[in-house]
């Protein structure tokens, strides 16, 4: 072999070796390319296949998401309805309850007013009775003690020791020293009883 053909030999053995080199360099930085594109590739994609997702799950058109609204709004609708119906149900009862506190009031006014009109006309009633009493006792005072004794005789003995206590001690001695033993007992035991159960401290 001759030197010119060992040198074109030797030239086509370095051309081989770095064209093969050159195929594995630029393999090698392909596959990391590849490895390195690959997830960053996934990534964009994966937001677009979930929204193809979603679109594929929400109902088709925008007729649904309507259709929503309006429920939601009929339903608010429906809910501020019912809160006006019983807004108006407790200002009914409030006025019904104003209305009977009225007339609960006016009815406490007219008792009160009967009550006082009552202990009234009881005051004047007791005051002529006791004014009556007064009169009587003052005129049985002012009788013989016999006519006297006479009349305390027939009455009931409340009624006459009633009399009794009202007058003086000399008047009501006179009449009973007029009376008979009985009936003289008879009063004096209403007499003595009247007070027996007053507390004595």
């Amino acid at each position: 072999m001759t030197r010119k053909t060992r040198g074109s030999a030797r030239r086509r053995f370095r051309t081989g070796t770095l064209f093969a080199i050159s195929v594995l360099l630029i393999g090698s930085a392909s596959l990391r390319i590849g490895l390195q594109a690959g997830p960053a590739i996934a990534r964009e994609s994966a937001p677009n296949q979930a929204s193809h997702e979603q679109a594929a799950m929400a109902p088709a058109g925008s007729g649904a998401t309507s259709e929503d609204l309006g429920a939601l709004i009929s339903a608010l609708q429906k809910r501020e309805q019912d809160l006006k119906r019983r807004e108006r149900q407790i200002e009914d009862r409030m006025k019904a309850l104003s209305i009977a506190e009225t007339a609960i009031e006016d009815r406490i006014a007219a008792l009160q007013g009967a009550e006082q009109a009552l202990s009234a006309t009881l005051s004047l009633a007791d005051k002529a009775a006791e004014n009556d009493l007064a009169g009587l006792t003052d005129v049985y005072e002012k009788m013989k003690p016999k006519q006297s004794a006479a009349l305390f005789e027939a009455m009931d003995p409340e009624f006459a020791a009633g009399f009794l206590a009202r007058m003086k001690p000399e008047a009501a001695a006179s009449i009973m020293a007029g009376l008979s033993p009985m009936a003289a007992y008879a009063i004096s035991v209403v007499l003595a009883g009247r007070n027996a159960s007053v507390p004595t401290e």
